[in-house]
C-alpha cells in the first residue's frame, strides 16, 4: 500500500489545495499532519514573540475546522508539536509513508525548515514534493524570470495582468481515504505560554478561523450585501467589520486561497456587476503575490536593516527601548497612532490605513529601527503574513521596493481625512 503525508502549513483548507489533490491522486491513504512548531513560541531577535494569543486562537480554531472537514469525507488532521525535521521522519517510519507533500515556501526560514525535512526523510527513502499553492499568479505563468522581476509594482502589475492568466481552482476532494487518525488535541494558550484571547466588543474582526468561515464571509461580503460593489471607496475606513473585505486574515493561514477570491470576484462580476471596486480588491491580491516574489528574489535581504537597497539605513534606524515600549503600548500621546495600537493589542488587527501610519510614525517621526516594528505586527496581527509584512515595512521604511524612496504621511492631513471626527480615536483611547 502507497501512503503518503500531506504537511498542511499555511494551507488549512480542503477547496483549491493541490498538495491535498496530487497526495489522493497519488497515494491508497492520505495521512494529513500539521507540525506545530516549538519554534513558533519561542523569542524573536527583536525581543518579540513569533505569535501571539489572538493569532494562536484564530489558528486553533482553523486546525479545528480543517479536522473537521477531513473527517466528513474519511480522514482527520493529524497533530504533533516539535520540530517537523524530527516529527515527520518519526511518522514516516510508523506509517510507512513514501511521499511527502507540501506547499512551497519563499522565505528563508521556512525555506530552511523545508530543506532539513527533505533532508531528514530522504533518509528514510521517503520523497518529498511541494506545489505553489499560495499565489494569486502561479510562479512557472510568470512572464520573467525570478531575477528579472521588476522592481516596481506598476511594471510588475502592467505585465503580469497583460501576459499572465490565472489558473482555476482545485475541486474539494470528495472522499479521503487514510489510517485511523485520533481525536484533535490542542495545546491550551496556558501550556504555551500564552494568555487565552478575550474578544473585545469594539473589534472589527468578530471572526473566528477556518475555511468554513472563509466561505461564509465571502458569500457574505460579495454576494449577500455586495460590499465589493463600494469596496474602493470603503476600504480606508477605521470602524466595523464591512469596511474592507477582512479576507486578509484567512488568506494569512491558508484557509482560503487567493485564486478562491478571485473566481468568487468574476463570478459576482459576471452575475452582478464588474466596477473599479471589484477590480480593487484584485488589484489588492495583485500586490500580495507582489511581495511573495520579492522574498524569493532578494531572500533575506528584506530582514536586514538595509532592507534590498538603502546602505544609509543602518545609521539612519536605531533602537530606544522606552520609545519602543511606548509605541507599543499606544502611549506616544499621538491620539491616533495611540488609537490605532489600542486597537491592535485588544484585537489582533489594525486598518491598512492605520498599519502605514503607525509604520510611518515610527520610521520617520521616532526615528526606529523598522525591523523591531515589523517584528511587533508579527506577534500581534491575526492575519500576519511573513512577505507582506516584511516587504510593507521596508516599503514605508525606503529600504524596499518604493521607487519614490522614504514614504512620509502627515498624520495632521490623514486624521483629517480618515478620522475628522474623531470617532475612531474616541472609540479606542476611551476609558
Amino acid at each position: 500500500m502507497k501512503r503518503s503525508i500531506v504537511w498542511f502549513k499555511t494551507d488549512l483548507r480542503l477547496q483549491d489545495n493541490e498538495t491535498l489533490v496530487k497526495a489522493i491522486e497519488n497515494s491508497d491513504e492520505v495521512l494529513p499532519v500539521y507540525v506545530l512548531e516549538d519554534n513558533l513560541f519561542e523569542e524573536t531577535d527583536f525581543g518579540t514573540k513569533k505569535i501571539g494569543c489572538f493569532r494562536y486562537q484564530f489558528l486553533v480554531e482553523s486546525l479545528i475546522d480543517l479536522d473537521t472537514n477531513l473527517r466528513k469525507i474519511g480522514s482527520g488532521l493529524l497533530v504533533v508539536r516539535g520540530k517537523a525535521e524530527v516529527e515527520l521522519p518519526k511518522l514516516v517510519k510508523k506509517y510507512n509513508i513514501s511521499i511527502i507533500f507540501s506547499k512551497k515556501e519563499v522565505a528563508p526560514e521556512e525555506r530552511t525548515l523545508d530543506q532539513k525535512v527533505e533532508k531528514a526523510v530522504w533518509k528514510e527513502l521517503c520523497l518529498f514534493e511541494q506545489c505553489s499553492t499560495s499565489t494569486l499568479y502561479h510562479a512557472l505563468d510568470l512572464p520573467f524570470p525570478l531575477k528579472k522581476i521588476p522592481d516596481v509594482f506598476t511594471s510588475f502589475r502592467k505585465k503580469i495582468e497583460k501576459e499572465t492568466g490565472v489558473r482555476g481552482v482545485f475541486p474539494m476532494p470528495k472522499k479521503i481515504n487514510s489510517p485511523s487518525i485520533p481525536s484533535l488535541v490542542l495545546p491550551d494558550p496556558s501550556i504555551i505560554g500564552l494568555e487565552k484571547s478575550q474578544m473585545d466588543e469594539r473589534s472589527a474582526v468578530p471572526f473566528k478561523g477556518g475555511e468554513t468561515e472563509a466561505l461564509r464571509r465571502i458569500d457574505y461580503y460579495l454576494f449577500e450585501k455586495k460590499f465589493i460593489s463600494t469596496y474602493k471607496k470603503t476600504r480606508n475606513g477605521l470602524i466595523g467589520k464591512d469596511y474592507s473585505s477582512k479576507l486578509s486574515i484567512w488568506l494569512s493561514i491558508g484557509c482560503i486561497s487567493p485564486r478562491m477570491i478571485y473566481s468568487q470576484i468574476k463570478k459576482y462580476e459576471e452575475e452582478v456587476e464588474s466596477n473599479d471596486s471589484t477590480y480593487w480588491l484584485i488589484f489588492e491580491l495583485i500586490w500580495r503575490d507582489y511581495f511573495r516574489f520579492m522574498m524569493k528574489k532578494y531572500k533575506n535581504s528584506y530582514f536586514l536593516k538595509e532592507g534590498i537597497k538603502d546602505k544609509e539605513a543602518i545609521n539612519k534606524y536605531n533602537l530606544n527601548p522606552s520609545v519602543f515600549e511606548k509605541w507599543k503600548l499606544g502611549c506616544t500621546g499621538n491620539s491616533f497612532i495611540d488609537a490605532n495600537m489600542k486597537e491592535l493589542n485588544l484585537t489582533g488587527f489594525m486598518s491598512n490605513r492605520g498599519r502605514q501610519n503607525v509604520a510611518s510614525y515610527f520610521c520617520n517621526e521616532l526615528s526606529m529601527d523598522w525591523r523591531y516594528g515589523a517584528a511587533y505586527f508579527e506577534e500581534k496581527l491575526i492575519d500576519y503574513d511573513v512577505c507582506s509584512n516584511w516587504g510593507n515595512w521596508s516599503y514605508l521604511a525606503g529600504v524596499g521596493n518604493d521607487p519614490r524612496g522614504k514614504r512620509v504621511f502627515n498624520l495632521e492631513k490623514q486624521v483629517k481625512d480618515y478620522d475628522p471626527a474623531g470617532h475612531y480615536q474616541n472609540l479606542w483611547l476611551k476609558k
